[in-house]
C-alpha cells in the first residue's frame, strides 16, 4: 500500500548519488566558468566556509574541505546564470570586467532555494520542502572516502578547484524534484488508479506559461530565461499561439558563455537554431559577428575570441586566413568543442525541440516523458500545436502529496 512510502526517509533516495562538486563563495565568474567546463554536472554548489581569507584552502586528498562544521551550501550555479549575467548591458560592453565579479552576484536574493536536511528526514517532509520552494535538498552522506578523512595527507589547492565538501567526516549530495519523481515512479502501482488519470482531469495544467515570440529579439527574452531557471521550467517560443520550440535552461546550460553574443544579436527563433545540437550554423555565427560590430560590441567579440584562443590555441588553425573570417571560425569551433565535451545525459537535454503532451495524456505517461528527457516539465498542446499550458514536477508532486496525506 502507498502507506509504506510514509516510512521512507531521504537517505533512501540518496543511495548511489555522487558527492557534490563545489565552489567557494569567494570564487569569481571566471573561476566558475572553468569549474563548470571541467565538471560533468550542469550545476555546481556554492559554499560559504569559515576558512582563512587567503587565496588557498586546505583540502584533503579526497577533495574535501576540512571545515569542522563551518561550511554550508548557500546556492547553486550553472552556465545559464553566467550567460544571463553577461547579457546585462554593462557586461556586454565590458565582459572582461564582468568575469572578475564574485560568484555571489549570480545567487538569488531569496532564501530557501537550497535547504539542508538530515538523512532521517521523511519523504513527506522532503516533498513539503520542495512544494514550499526548495529546489535542492542538501543531504549528508557517508562514503568510503569520507570515512578515511582523518587518515589522509593534507595539501593546498586553489580556491577555484571544484571540490567535494566534508562536514564532520561526511560528504554531501543533493536531492531534486526529479529524484523524488523517479522514486515515486518506482512505486507508481501503489497509487492506482491515480497515475492513469489524465493531466486535464487532475487539474495540473498551468496555463500561465512564459513565452516569447519567434521573431522577437532574444535579448528581450533573457529576463524570462532567468525566471524560468528559477521556476525550473522553460520559455516557450510561439508564433501566433502555436508552439514552435523553446529556449530551455537545460539546453543553454550545455552551451558556453559565447552564446551571450548570440542572445544580444539574434531573434528567439534564430537563437533556437544557434543553440541546438551539433553547434551553431556557420551562417548564423557570421550574422552574430557582423551584428556585434554594428552594435559597437567589439570588446565582447574580442573577449570571446581571445579567451577561446588562450584556452585552445589549436582552434586557431581551424580559422580562415582572412581576418574577417577568423572570429566566425573561432567562435564556431569553440561551440563545437564544448558541445562534444559534455556528458551523454547533458547532450540528451541539449535540444531546442520542445517536449509536448496533450491534455488527455495520463499522469504516468507525462512523468515518464519528463524523466526520459531530463526536464522538470512538459508542454501541453492541442492537436494543431497551439499551446495550452505546462505541467511541472512541482504540480505532479502536489497530486502525490495529497494522496499521501489522505492515508497518513
Amino acid at each position: 500500500m502507498a502507506v509504506d512510502l510514509l516510512l521512507h526517509v531521504v537517505s533512501d533516495l540518496c543511495l548511489g548519488k555522487p558527492a557534490l562538486r563545489s565552489l567557494p563563495l569567494s570564487a569569481t565568474i571566471a573561476d566558475t566558468l572553468v569549474a563548470l567546463k571541467n565538471s560533468d554536472d550542469n550545476f555546481l554548489s556554492v559554499w560559504s566556509c569559515d576558512h582563512s581569507t587567503n587565496t588557498t584552502s586546505t583540502v584533503d586528498l579526497n577533495g574535501g574541505f576540512d571545515d569542522h562544521d563551518a561550511c554550508r551550501c548557500v546556492g547553486k550555479v550553472c552556465m545559464v546564470d553566467v550567460i544571463c549575467y553577461l547579457c546585462k548591458e554593462d557586461n556586454l560592453l565590458s565582459p572582461s570586467s564582468a568575469l572578475k565579479a564574485p560568484v555571489s552576484v549570480l545567487l538569488p536574493k531569496t532564501s530557501g532555494v537550497i535547504v539542508h536536511v538530515e538523512p532521517s528526514s521523511s519523504l513527506v517532509e522532503a516533498i513539503d520542502l520542495i512544494l514550499q520552494g526548495a529546489q535542492n535538498l542538501v543531504v549528508p552522506i557517508k562514503t568510503k572516502l569520507s570515512s578515511r578523512r582523518k587518515q589522509v595527507q593534507k595539501l593546498t589547492l586553489p580556491r577555484n578547484n571544484p571540490t567535494t565538501i566534508h562536514k564532520n567526516g561526511r560528504e554531501f549530495c543533493w536531492l531534486t524534484q526529479e529524484d523524488i519523481i523517479r522514486f515515486l515512479l518506482g512505486s507508481i502501482g501503489l497509487f492506482s488508479p491515480l497515475p492513469a488519470f489524465s493531466i486535464d482531469s487532475l487539474g495540473i495544467i498551468n496555463p500561465n506559461t512564459i513565452t516569447t515570440e519567434y521573431y522577437s529579439s532574444a535579448s528581450a527574452a533573457i529576463a524570462s530565461v532567468a525566471r524560468s531557471l528559477v521556476d525550473q521550467t522553460s520559455v516557450a517560443v510561439v508564433d501566433e499561439g502555436v508552439l514552435i520550440g523553446e529556449l530551455s535552461p537545460h539546453t543553454l546550460a550545455c552551451c558556453d558563455e559565447t552564446v551571450a553574443a548570440a542572445i544580444a544579436t539574434l531573434s528567439s527563433g534564430d537563437l533556437m537554431a544557434y543553440i541546438d545540437c551539433g553547434g551553431p550554423p556557420e551562417d548564423l555565427v557570421k550574422v552574430v559577428v557582423e551584428r556585434l560590430k554594428e552594435k559597437g560590441l567589439d570588446l565582447m567579440l574580442g573577449q570571446f575570441v581571445n579567451s577561446a584562443s588562450s584556452m585552445n590555441p589549436s582552434c586557431m588553425s581551424l580559422t580562415s586566413s582572412s581576418d574577417e573570417e577568423s572570429p566566425v571560425a573561432t567562435l564556431r569551433s569553440r561551440s563545437l568543442k564544448y558541445s562534444r565535451s559534455i556528458s551523454y545525459s547533458a547532450r540528451m537535454a541539449r535540444s531546442a525541440e520542445a517536449i509536448v503532451c496533450h491534455p488527455e495524456s495520463s499522469l504516468v505517461a507525462v512523468m515518464i516523458q519528463a524523466i526520459a528527457h531530463r526536464v522538470n516539465y512538459v508542454w501541453v498542446t492541442e492537436g494543431d500545436g497551439s499551446l495550452v499550458g505546462i505541467v511541472t514536477f512541482s504540480t505532479m508532486l502536489k497530486v502525490f502529496r495529497e494522496s499521501l496525506k489522505s492515508i497518513a
